[in-house]
């Protein structure tokens, strides 16, 4: 099932669900015929659009409002925050080409703080799915909330089958005694590879795929800390707030350390390319990811771990 298609058989089940967006069809071309006044296109206006949906809210409905990611969560801003997450009413935030998805733009078309923006919105909850199965199988549970919610929208599809959503809980694709990998979103299948590589080279690999954010499964990042040599942090995200931030927030919270390597975008924005040539330039495909972990050295007694060159 797709996104469009899973939402077309929501709504339709429904009436108290509203589909908005702000001039962005892409995810949604479909729907307008199918529910008619509950489909509201304001125009290029994310503004009016989440202040729009706060007012349905209070009504008892739950808007599924669309924009370009970075427009969504920074033009809006604001109105999420003050007109959604005080009053912690049940607007759907989707928010499209998030990350390197927004490959062919600039750095004005580039939600790279994202994550950071709205998980510092109290009441607001966080997801990014590792692919469009990922989503289908977590929107069913976002969308029937009363909380707030931010859905990083991935429609990628992938030859991974992912296991059913549980509310909070990230998903354990394996465990590893020498590395663990945590990451989210489209850097799932990045990661999926880079575990590949390095178990042809003998290593014991671990992944986690944290598909909520918020809230945040902290028992799955501690079990990881007690049973593996090495944690990487992997996200298309500015290191700044993402997932490496939440990892340091955790491990502080419950006085443990560990460590750990993140691959993010540092004081950056990536050039903007075709998707496999911007992850290859940023250095996040899957073979370099592990050429850069086999050149670590795992802290000891004798030897201090490396950094790696981007996230400086």
């Amino acid at each position: 099932m797709t996104y469009e298609q899973l939402l077309t058989q929501t709504a339709t089940a429904d009436d108290k669900y509203i589909v908005m967006t702000a001039e962005n069809r892409a995810l949604v071309r479909n729907i307008p015929s199918v529910l008619g006044n509950r489909f509201v296109d304001t125009g290029i206006t994310e503004q009016t659009m989440v202040g729009a949906a706060a007012g349905l809210a209070l009504r008892g409905r739950v808007p599924v409002v669309h924009a370009l990611t970075s427009f969504l969560t920074m033009r809006a801003f604001e109105f999420i925050r003050t007109d959604v997450g005080i009053p912690s009413l049940p607007v759907k935030l989707s928010g499209f080409i998030p990350g390197f998805l927004s490959d062919g733009n600039g750095p004005t078309h580039q939600a790279l703080e994202d994550i950071s923006l709205m998980r510092g919105i109290p009441n607001m909850e966080v997801y990014a799915p590792a692919d469009e199965d990922d989503l289908v199988k977590m929107l069913p549970y976002i969308w029937s909330t009363p909380r707030p919610a931010y859905v990083r929208i991935n429609t990628r599809t992938t030859d991974y089958i992912h296991s059913d959503y549980e509310p909070g809980k990230a998903e354990i694709v394996a465990t590893g005694t020498d590395i663990t990998f945590l990451t989210y979103g489209l850097m799932f299948e990045q990661c999926l590879q880079a575990m590949k590589h390095l178990k042809q080279e003998g290593k014991s690999v671990g992944l986690i795929n944290f598909r909520s954010l918020k809230p945040f499964d902290e028992s799955a990042l501690l079990q990881a800390v007690a049973d593996s040599k090495l944690l990487i942090t992997v996200e298309d995200h500015f290191l700044t707030g993402g997932l490496y931030t939440i990892v340091a927030e955790t491990l502080l919270k419950h006085k443990t350390t560990a460590d750990v390597i993140p691959f993010a975008l540092a004081e950056k924005w990536f050039k903007p390319a075709l998707l496999p040539d911007v992850l290859k330039y940023e250095g996040f495909t899957g073979k370099q990811i592990a050429e850069e972990i086999l050149g670590y050295k795992i802290h000891t007694e004798e030897t201090v771990m490396q950094a790696p060159a981007f996230a400086e």
